[in-house]
């Protein structure tokens, strides 16, 4: 483990399994005082924040990108609408299991109250998808007994 402290590098590398948040990509490197870095990880809730908070939100502007094109979509098979449901239940898990611990809870608040509305908005939809086929099927059973 290393330490960066006025841009001077001192200590030992030791294998230790810490909780925070790590920075950086599976082949990025970083560069501190020409030495290349392959992990950063940030213990500190605070300082996590900010990045956390940065990544979070382009995922959550991604999603709400595809939301909106997928419930506007027109399509009769209610398929649009499950993958709206996936995909907001995926991105639930993933700040859940993730990033859930580096977030204010006013911010998971606010990104849990707008996916609540487009996910009981999915919900609807697919609830009428599915009782307009139920209706025809049961009107061309009708017709089918006269």
């Amino acid at each position: 483990m290393f330490s960066v402290v006025k841009a001077k590098i001192y200590g030992d590398i030791i294998d230790i399994n810490v909780d925070g948040f790590l920075m950086g990509k599976k082949n990025a490197l970083f560069e501190v005082n020409n030495t290349n870095v392959k992990n950063i990880e940030i213990c500190n809730r605070y300082l996590a924040n900010p990045v956390v908070y940065v990544k979070v939100h382009t995922m959550y502007k991604k999603l709400l990108n595809l939301l909106a094109d997928l419930l506007t979509d027109d399509d009769d098979s209610g398929d649009s609408y499950r993958e709206a449901l996936n995909q907001i239940e995926r991105f639930r898990m993933i700040i859940k299991n993730k990033y859930r611990d580096f977030l204010l809870r006013e911010d998971l608040e606010k990104m849990s109250k707008k996916l609540i509305v487009l996910q009981k908005e999915a919900n609807n939809k697919l609830l009428e998808i599915h009782n307009y086929h139920i209706n025809e099927l049961k009107e061309e059973t009708n017709k089918r007994s006269r």
